[in-house]
């Protein structure tokens, strides 16, 4: 009998402000989403351009992250991820209201993605035209809730 191989590890695309939230607030839900990441219970995928734009978001005034901070919670996020080398051309993707949700959508179809997460309504409506399900940050962090 030949051994058996483990599972692999699901692996899940979220947005910006998914992260975020797990990242700067870190309560409530977002400390479950956190814990996903460090349990390994999914492998989050990232890809050049949606880590520049996680690092322009930490980097904002708005949030008062010392450089040390900024890092810091990068590190926290980025160890447990996997870099996805998107392809030039990217893939295809259904036309998007946002210009900066096309490298979320072409990350999930280049890294294969079981889904992308999100709590963003442009994302969520071109979840009938997208080759990669979408699902809400509600119901994905709702299969995070310990059993």
């Amino acid at each position: 009998m030949s051994p058996q191989r483990p599972k692999p590890t699901p692996t899940r695309v979220l947005d910006t402000n998914l992260v975020l939230s797990a990242l700067v607030f870190g309560g409530g839900s977002s400390a479950v989403l956190r814990d996903g990441w460090h349990s390994q219970r999914f492998t989050p995928l990232v890809s050049r351009e949606t880590t520049s734009e996680l690092i322009r978001v930490l980097t904002s005034a708005k949030f008062g992250l010392t450089r040390r901070d900024q890092e810091d919670l990068l590190a926290d996020y980025l160890r447990f991820c996997t870099t996805v080398k998107v392809p030039v051309p990217p893939p295809p993707t259904p036309s998007c209201r946002d210009p900066f949700d096309i490298p979320f959508l072409t990350l999930a179809i280049a890294g294969r993605a079981d889904f992308l997460a999100t709590g963003d309504l442009d994302l969520l409506s071109l979840s009938t035209e997208f080759s990669c399900p979408i699902v809400k940050a509600s119901e994905f962090l709702d299969q995070l809730q310990p059993a």
